[in-house]
């Protein structure tokens, strides 16, 4: 039974990645993987060596670390307060519009933020009722993690939230009542009873969420850059998506896929290994 499933995993999963190997090699078409140029290192060295190195790499981790920080939180906060709303129907509504924001395509978040952002955008309109000059937000570059960030924590607080409704349903209605006849407030209990149920699965999704820093999807990034703001918002997905793909340098995109992948298993392992230490809990 479990063997179409297996053929499945060799075939999609572990037979491409043998395709790794043109990040060592001057691939082309014409000579295919096996016949093309062996190089080494050159791509990684290119890469290294470039201009725009240092500052896609600080792009990348300023946005996953910001992503991190503000954004992790919010659906354990949210998850927390809208569990201890009693009205069960407000309750379901409340968690129903939270999650209408994920299903919503970035692209179409992307064009409804440079129509909120622009110099004619609502934004704008009660910044001028309160005397103030309009700011053309996007092509402010210090502006484009604050925008990348909180459009992100309003598109996925409500959907990501959903695996902590799922872990506060299972908690142990004897201990809610024993805190309760103890005189607890419902802050106390959201503190002492439903925020212990919660770690095991905070540690798990901090893990993985640790494990894909240095990963910032290219699509929302490259539909919000422009010329003005690009010295912020080029990240490596973008990087590699124009000089490696566009240009069809499919070796030196390879490079940076690779290298991108062992740094995040790498920190993936770091961070697991230390939350076994701390939390005696881990992936593995």
């Amino acid at each position: 039974m479990v063997l179409p499933a297996l053929v499945w995993l060799l075939l999609f999963a572990y037979k491409p990645m043998y395709g790794l190997i043109i990040a060592f090699k001057d691939f082309s078409f014409r000579a295919g993987i096996w016949g093309s140029k062996w190089v080494g290192v050159q791509h990684f060295q290119r890469l290294f060596s470039s201009y725009w190195f240092p500052i896609i790499l600080k792009n990348t981790l300023t946005l996953s670390l910001l992503s991190l920080v503000f954004g992790f939180p919010m659906p354990i906060l949210f998850a927390l307060m809208v569990n201890e709303i009693r009205n069960k129907k407000v309750q379901s509504l409340i968690q129903t519009v939270s999650y209408a924001p994920h299903f919503i395509s970035t692209i179409v978040v992307c064009g409804l933020l440079l129509l909120i952002l622009s110099p004619e955008g609502i934004i704008n309109l009660f910044l001028n009722f309160l005397g103030k000059d309009s700011v053309y937000f996007i092509q402010e570059p210090d502006m484009f993690k604050w925008i990348y960030v909180i459009s992100g924590i309003w598109q996925q607080t409500g959907w990501d939230a959903i695996i902590y409704f799922a872990a506060l349903s299972g908690v142990d209605k004897s201990l809610v009542e024993a805190a309760e006849i103890d005189g607890a407030s419902r802050f106390q209990k959201m503190v002492h009873v439903y925020f212990p149920a919660l770690v095991p699965t905070i540690v798990i999704l901090l893990i993985l969420r640790c494990g894909s820093i240095m990963s910032v999807g290219y699509e929302k990034v490259y539909a919000l850059q422009n010329s003005v703001n690009l010295i912020r918002s080029e990240v490596i997905s973008t990087y590699v998506y124009k000089i490696g793909l566009t240009n069809q340098d499919f070796s030196f995109a390879s490079a940076v896929g690779l290298l991108n992948s062992v740094v995040n298993t790498v920190l993936l392992v770091v961070v697991n290994s230390f939350a076994k230490k701390v939390n005696h809990s881990g992936l593995f």
